[in-house]
């Protein structure tokens, strides 16, 4: 299955000329999120099984560890073991349903522009430099630190914690806040809508009384 990285850009593999060497594969967990996380929308009563779901916590926690030994300096190390340590929490105790966010939300994430990148950029994750990558495909968050990070390897935290895995902002609230507002305005403009229509309704009706 092709990854977001290589659907946005087209590719089927990373381009030979890349010199990244610590960036998250995660198309296992993809695969096994499609094939047994996703839920089965013909059946309203149908949720995951903890055991796919610990499943799920323990492929993303393997790629934090193993960033984590060879990590550049202390302080990624410290955030990747962090991650890893929540991630274990979730393991042992599975909740009913990924409390992440969805890909869409995480496919909808603001692109940073290559242009606005500077060479001694690094994700915060994997700590490589986003320009190494010749077709680095960069988000911002929508965090109070606006932090930016490899999509390849945010996008599997965010689809199974659903916050920043720099500040730890809860992402999935901000996403239920912006729909719930979004919703709002449709109930909004479908009520006026409908105030529209009784309203011509009733001139149609006095026209027709003094005609």
């Amino acid at each position: 299955m092709a990854s977001q990285y290589e659907v946005e850009h087209n590719i089927k593999s990373p381009p030979p000329t890349t010199t990244r060497r610590r960036q998250i594969d995660m198309s296992t967990f993809t695969s096994h999120l499609n094939s047994t996380i996703t839920p089965d929308h013909t059946n309203p009563h149908s949720i995951p099984n903890p055991v796919d779901l610990s499943a799920a916590f323990r492929l993303v926690q393997d790629q934090f560890l193993t960033l984590a030994s060879s990590a550049p300096t202390d302080t990624n190390r410290d955030l990747l073991l962090t991650l890893a340590q929540s991630l274990e929490e979730d393991m042992l105790h599975p909740p009913t349903a990924l409390e992440g966010t969805s890909q869409e939300f995480v496919d909808s994430l603001d692109r940073v522009p290559r242009k606005s990148l500077s060479p001694d950029d690094k994700c915060p994750i994997c700590m490589e430099n986003f320009l190494d990558d010749q077709y680095c495909l960069v988000v911002e968050l929508p965090c109070g630190g606006r932090h930016r990070l490899d999509v390849e390897c945010v996008g599997p935290w965010l689809r199974t914690k659903g916050t920043c895995p720099c500040c730890r902002a809860d992402l999935g609230e901000r996403k239920k806040a912006k729909e719930a507002e979004e919703r709002s305005k449709e109930r909004d403009a479908r009520g006026k809508e409908k105030q529209q229509e009784e309203e011509e309704e009733e001139e149609d009706d006095m026209d027709g009384l003094y005609a």
